[in-house]
């Protein structure tokens, strides 16, 4: 089970994964890693909360504690 809720997100925003990682400024396999659940840095959160057009303090819509 995915430990976060990237993907329901980026889908119901109708947005590819490669739209994502362009806006983000990462790469799409990027993306997809942290669909699947894999972790990822701070960093890569944070630019994800941005390009999803989510303000940093609402980071638990995205990532689960």
């Amino acid at each position: 089970m995915p430990k976060n809720n990237l993907k329901k997100l980026r889908e119901e925003l109708l947005i590819s994964k490669a739209e994502l990682a362009r806006k983000a400024g990462i790469s799409p396999l990027t993306i997809d890693r942290v669909e699947n659940g894999h972790t990822c840095r701070v960093d890569t959160k944070r630019k994800i909360i941005q390009a999803l057009g989510l303000k940093l303090s609402e980071k638990d819509k995205v990532f689960k504690g």
